[in-house]
């Protein structure tokens, strides 16, 4: 199978790139540099579609770079850098003469309200509520195929939670502070923690690009990017913090939270939902970390 990976150079691109190449598989990159197995941005739009069996956009600005201070140039850089990409892959698919069997795009659970209570399946209803919410909303839009095109392409959405893994995401800024004995629970800590290891977001991907068995639905199918582990902020930190045998005793309170990142991105980590891999473990994905204890001890490497 050959496939097509926006944003290949990242975090999650880097784990997903490594299990298609260990499965035989064909993998080019979209990226900003051109090089061997990469094309870049404009090549897509000037060539059009390389001959492909699947494609994939993980591209996006990281929501929580820590070097970009939240302000409206940033925030314009978070849609465009998803919606932009998302957009020139889609009409490329459309364009093509032989368009690529499956078309997957990964974006987030923020589209889910916040809530102590609530649980999400990926059949849940949800209107945009906030800065993010309507992000998710743009964003999954501009990935839509035309008709005449969603006869022969299946289309898929993947929602993950926090992304956890040794080399990027949220571990990466975590793990020093843990180390040195400063981690401890974000907010309340009673917030819900979706989160999922990075090698299971990429196991998630590679059987989403799978060919379909019968004829595509003309909507996108939607699996939550998600581990079936229900945790919260607290129980997710006091486990790092037994993984790595270091104390958790200082809670970092929400409205510091709120003024070093912004409200409106804080809530990301002081807030959170439910989320429920219902049609994922349907589908019979398997996951390799289904819980905190093996996930942290795989990034931990104890």
């Amino acid at each position: 199978m050959r496939v097509l990976i926006g944003g290949g150079s990242g975090f999650v691109g880097r784990e997903l790139t490594r299990l298609l190449r260990d499965k035989g598989h064909e993998v080019t990159v979209i990226s900003r540099q051109s090089g061997p197995g990469k094309i870049t941005w404009s090549e897509l739009e000037s060539c059009g579609l390389p001959p492909c069996d699947g494609a994939v956009n993980l591209a996006g600005e990281n929501l929580m770079n820590p070097l970009r201070w939240w302000n409206e140039s940033y925030k314009k850089d978070l849609f465009s850098s998803r919606i932009d990409t998302t957009k020139a892959l889609a009409q490329a698919i459309a364009a093509s003469p032989s368009p690529p069997h499956s078309w997957v795009l990964v974006s987030g659970v923020a589209c889910y309200k916040p809530s102590l209570t609530a649980e999400y399946t990926e059949d849940s209803e949800w209107t945009p509520f906030d800065l993010l919410s309507k992000l998710v909303k743009e964003w999954e839009a501009s990935a839509l195929l035309p008709e005449n095109v969603v006869k022969t392409t299946k289309q898929v959405v993947i929602r993950p939670g926090a992304v956890l893994g040794r080399d990027g995401g949220a571990m990466k800024q975590m793990l020093l502070p843990f180390w040195l004995g400063l981690g401890g629970t974000l907010g309340s800590g009673r917030q819900p923690f979706p989160w999922i290891h990075v090698s299971d977001l990429a196991g998630i991907i590679a059987h989403a690009l799978e060919p379909p068995t019968d004829t595509p639905s003309p909507s996108q199918q939607v699996f939550n990017g998600v581990a079936p582990a229900l945790n919260t902020n607290y129980e997710f930190t006091k486990e790092l913090g037994r993984v790595l045998r270091r104390p958790t005793i200082l809670p970092v309170p929400g409205f510091v939270m709120n003024t070093l990142m912004g409200s409106e991105r804080a809530v990301v980590l002081t807030q959170g939902q439910k989320v429920i891999p219902k049609r994922t473990l349907a589908a019979g994905f398997q996951y390799k970390y289904p819980d905190l204890t093996s996930a942290l001890k795989e990034i931990a490497g104890s």
